[in-house]
Parts: C-alpha cells; sequence; structure tokens
C-alpha cells in the first residue's frame, strides 16, 4: 500500500473555496485552527506572492501560519 501525504492546500481551487473554509474554522472558533487555515490559504495562493503583497519575508509568513507558528497581527499588516 502507498500511502500520499494529504495538503489541503491543494483542494482550494477557487476564492469561494477558501472562504467557505475560513467560515468554516471561524465557526468552530479554535485559533490554532483559524490559524492552519489560514496557512492553507496562503498556500493555496502561493507564499512568495502573499509575503510580497503583505510586505512580510516568505520564511516569515512560513513560520507564522505552520502549526505550533505564533503569529501576530503585525506580521499581516502592511508596512
Amino acid at each position: 500500500m502507498k500511502i500520499t501525504r494529504l495538503d489541503l492546500a491543494d483542494h482550494i481551487k477557487t476564492e469561494q473555496d477558501a472562504v467557505r473554509y475560513l467560515e468554516a474554522a471561524f465557526e468552530d472558533g479554535d485559533a490554532k485552527l483559524i490559524q492552519a487555515v489560514l496557512g492553507h490559504i496562503a498556500r493555496s495562493k502561493g507564499m512568495t506572492d502573499i509575503a510580497k503583497r503583505i510586505g512580510v519575508g516568505r520564511e516569515s509568513l512560513y513560520k507564522s501560519l505552520k502549526l505550533g507558528g505564533n503569529p501576530s497581527f503585525a506580521t499581516a499588516l502592511p508596512c
């Protein structure tokens, strides 16, 4: 049996997919889940592009949105 890694970012195809996924995370109310969902959405759109748009380094964005990361509001605010 071959096991492959599931990457949820691969399944976010449209803006509507991203919005529904994020809405579900907010309904749950778990901050870690919301953080993970934001990471999946950012990866689906391209971390480099997202990082450039918000004015942070790609590595910083990865660290902030990974499971167990410590994001702050300042990470997502444009400079």
